[in-house]
């Protein structure tokens, strides 16, 4: 059987890879992919990495020193990949899409939780307070969301706000035929939405597209959502506006600097991340691990098309899914 190097892996994950798994010998590793990690992948064939792993030139090269035939990543976004430097050395597939509704459904979770103040409210309860002070919120009914990036998980987070009575507003330099919403430009969006909701996924053109100059053209006290990628927010811009109340709330699943923190237990760490530490402290932002896909329904996705495109590549080379 041919041996697999799986990286960064998790309780979880292994679960659905276990069940499915009949042509290989995987062999888990807790530790992320890095330079220094490069030799644990020493007499496998390929390596399963996840979207916080490294794979810039530096691992590409080592990874083709150990003779790695395909880096199939577990993931949808890719932009943790050096494609230059893989390009005509080492495929790199991926799984594009394994359930957009556990993401939509989630991002809604985080929105209901920020507005109606629910995490408040059960820490409360639990110690037998039961005011009502300071647990406000308003009708979604009504209320103008914008949504920026109409992929698959965008639109079916729209569903979900047009069932709630929501009017939606979108933005897409790629929009959809026949969308059922309408579709304005990313300066309308900022100016008209109550809520903003991030999905689209990370690029030269999106990288900290929510940044100062276009926080400054959103509502005072607008909501801002992000499921996507923590690049495509300037940390510190936002932190400001959260302070000054530009921004009166934020629901968080990601964070740009989320590396060295995301997926594992930090709680006895001293060295912390300071704007992480500021974002996690305040009483406006609701901030989750990085676990909107975690469903599992889109864990056994993955692992499927993750073993999908080994066996296709192993069979006879063909290159499924490839990252372009």
């Amino acid at each position: 059987m041919k041996k697999i190097a799986f990286f960064d892996a998790k309780p979880y994950d292994r679960t659905w890879f276990d069940q499915l798994n009949q042509h290989y010998h995987i062999k888990y590793y807790e530790h992320k992919l890095t330079p220094d990690t490069i030799s644990l992948a020493h007499g496998c064939e390929a390596v399963i990495p996840f979207v916080n792993d490294t794979l810039d030139r530096t691992v590409i090269d080592g990874l083709c020193q150990e003779g790695i035939k395909m880096i199939a990543l577990r993931c949808a976004g890719y932009n943790n990949v050096d494609r230059d430097a893989a390009r005509g050395r080492i495929p790199v597939v991926r799984v594009p899409g394994y359930s957009p509704y556990a993401v939509a459904e989630f991002t809604m979770g985080l929105l209901l939780t920020l507005n109606r103040k629910i995490h408040k409210a059960y820490f409360r309860t639990r110690d037998f307070n039961f005011s009502l002070n300071g647990l406000v919120g308003f009708d979604l009914h009504g209320r103008t969301v914008g949504v920026i990036g109409t992929g698959k998980i965008g639109q079916i987070f729209i569903r979900i706000c047009q069932g709630f009575g929501m009017h939606v507003l979108a933005y897409d330099p790629y929009p959809v035929q026949d969308a059922g919403f309408p579709y304005v430009s990313l300066e309308e969006l900022l100016a008209k939405s109550d809520i903003i909701s991030l999905h689209c996924p990370l690029t030269e053109q999106t990288r900290h597209l929510i940044n100062r100059d276009t926080i400054a053209q959103m509502k005072d006290g607008v909501y801002l959502l992000n499921t996507s990628r923590g690049m495509l927010v300037e940390s510190e811009s936002l932190l400001d506006a959260l302070k000054s109340g530009k921004i009166a709330g934020a629901g968080l699943d990601v964070y740009e600097e989320e590396t060295e923190f995301f997926f594992e237990d930090r709680s006895d760490t001293v060295q912390r991340d300071t704007l992480l530490s500021l974002l996690v402290s305040m009483p406006n932002v609701v901030l989750t691990s990085h676990q909107a896909f975690l469903t599992n329904e889109a864990l056994h996705n993955i692992a499927q098309v993750t073993l999908d495109n080994l066996d296709a590549y192993f069979k006879d080379g063909t290159v499924l899914n490839a990252v372009q």
